[in-house]
């Protein structure tokens, strides 16, 4: 039994196999222990019966991540969060979206999602969508989402208004004027924001934005996913009450994931944000939830709104004004010195006559070693912002006119590398601008799919393998002397031989 035991906790990380492996494996942890035939075993059917009795709760036969879940739970009781105000506590994560969504360039593939929820209100306070590989901007931005108003866009049910909602809209709008034409969604400035080990949470950009705004962050316990259980049940939520309607829903695994999933994608990325934002609205803040009730009407669910009415009463608003420069202080920083001929960035150079007085100059930070202070956003590198004491100072591309499209630093990086097959010096920022507009206008104008299925087709061909020499066979004239002899057609006669050899 012990044996048994061992074996089940080690079999929580492989593939799910049979009873039978796991019996063998069972046998073989004895032998090496005790010794071959000393320990006498237990008839298979046994054997059988114990397994069945010690695997009880354990998955041990059935799906992998179930199994792994289950081990991963803690050992004590659950405790759940509480939180006694709006923004008190809000969890934020990141997690691929269940939809396949249709990019730029045609091509079909999933997109991230990321969402920081209000522990107290359950409220989604901001949710953006992004390419798979969600950039620490990303999560920099959204807390700056959070801490402004929703606006109301073209198309949305005046239903959807915050004054048609039961919030406190004439008390909000006489402490921020920003809530006269804006929608249904509470603004929370969180107190204290919770995350993962996940690089995007744990890097410099997210946590300085954190400290700008006034954020505490604490960290989850690794592998501990109990830490953030609201905003894990949130992602599951959502999946089920938004992303099973969308045309291109994959499902949770490929064993729940229907015929030609790609072919049915339709949304883009921006489309899907509009209908995210608005189903937000109208399918999540004012659907009841099980987790919220008044405590002198606990048999009574409140949605998110309710919830957030009833708490701000007592906790209050306190409006958080976000200015353009606040904005440039959530963006990446690099730190560079600004020379003659500008600045340099991952082999390309900004310069501005505004930076004419700051040349070769000494910026007054002695622990960065007389560095500038440069912020760029990795979306748009067709500019950065250096910090001055004379204020911000917006630098262009010196070769931004060869380039006819914004461009992130993924695109920058695949045309070094296009730049570099080439035969060109991927050092040299021309050349690789040469590369990325000629990049940039071909994904513009789309692919010559009739080509490329022509290209695919003669090379599908020419990668058969040859048929064997043909032997010369001589012509037999006709019997009839006045017939003209007829033409023979070679063929190769098949040899399994050596057919068998070639494919040995």
């Amino acid at each position: 039994m012990a044996a048994i035991r061992e074996v089940l906790d080690r079999e929580t990380n492989v593939s799910t196999g049979t009873r039978s492996r796991l019996i063998r494996r069972v046998v073989k942890t004895v032998e090496a222990a005790h010794g071959e035939g000393v320990v006498p075993l237990p008839s298979t059917r046994t054997l059988y019966k114990l397994i069945d009795a010690l695997a009880t709760g354990r998955h041990a036969f059935g799906s992998a991540v179930t199994r792994r879940q289950t081990a991963n739970r803690p050992t004590g009781p659950f405790t759940p969060t509480f939180a006694d105000r709006p923004g008190e506590q809000v969890q934020i994560d990141s997690t691929p979206l269940d939809v396949m969504v249709v990019l730029d360039s045609g091509v079909t593939a999933r997109a991230d999602l990321t969402i920081a929820v209000d522990v107290a209100t359950r409220t989604i306070c901001a949710a953006t969508l992004r390419p798979v590989g969600t950039k620490a901007v990303d999560a920099s931005l959204l807390l700056a989402r959070m801490l402004v108003p929703e606006p109301m866009r073209p198309g949305w049910s005046a239903s959807l208004r915050m004054a048609a909602s039961r919030m406190p809209h004439r008390q909000m709008l006489g402490i921020d004027a920003r809530m006269e034409q804006v929608a249904a969604k509470p603004v929370i400035v969180p107190d204290t924001v919770v995350i993962d080990g996940g690089k995007v949470f744990i890097s410099d950009t997210f946590l300085r934005a954190c400290e700008r705004l006034g954020i505490s962050v604490q960290r989850a316990r690794p592998r501990t996913p109990t830490d953030k259980a609201i905003v894990e049940a949130t992602f599951s939520a959502i999946n089920t009450l938004f992303a099973q309607h969308l045309a291109g829903y994959t499902g949770r695994d490929v064993t729940r994931r229907g015929e030609r999933v790609e072919q049915a994608a339709v949304w883009t990325i921006p489309e899907l944000q509009d209908l995210l934002e608005e189903w937000l609205l109208a399918g999540w803040q004012m659907r009841p939830h099980d987790a919220l009730r008044d405590p002198f009407r606990p048999g009574k669910a409140m949605s998110p709104n309710d919830k957030y009415a009833s708490l701000v009463a007592a906790a209050r608003y306190l409006p958080l004004v976000l200015r353009g420069q606040d904005y440039l202080e959530l963006l990446p920083v690099a730190w560079r010195a600004i020379n003659d001929y500008g600045i340099r960035i991952g082999h390309r150079t900004y310069d501005a006559p505004e930076l004419g007085p700051w040349r070769r100059q000494h910026s007054g930070h002695t622990a960065k070693k007389g560095l500038w202070e440069v912020h760029y956003d990795p979306y748009d590198l067709a500019r950065v912002f250096v910090r001055t004491t004379g204020g911000w100072i917006t630098t262009p591309w010196v070769h931004l006119p060869l380039v006819n499209a914004p461009f992130a630093d993924f695109t920058w990086d695949h045309a070094r590398r296009l730049a570099a097959a080439a035969g060109l010096d991927d050092a040299n920022e021309a050349d690789v601008a040469r590369v990325l507009d000629a990049l940039l206008t071909r994904a513009e104008n789309g692919p010559d799919i009739r080509t490329a299925r022509v290209i695919g087709r003669t090379r599908t061909a020419a990668a058969l393998p040859a048929p064997a020499a043909a032997p010369e066979i001589e012509n037999t004239p006709d019997p009839e002397p006045d017939s003209a002899p007829s033409e023979v057609v070679p063929f190769g006669v098949f040899d399994a031989h050596a057919e068998a050899e070639r494919w040995l």
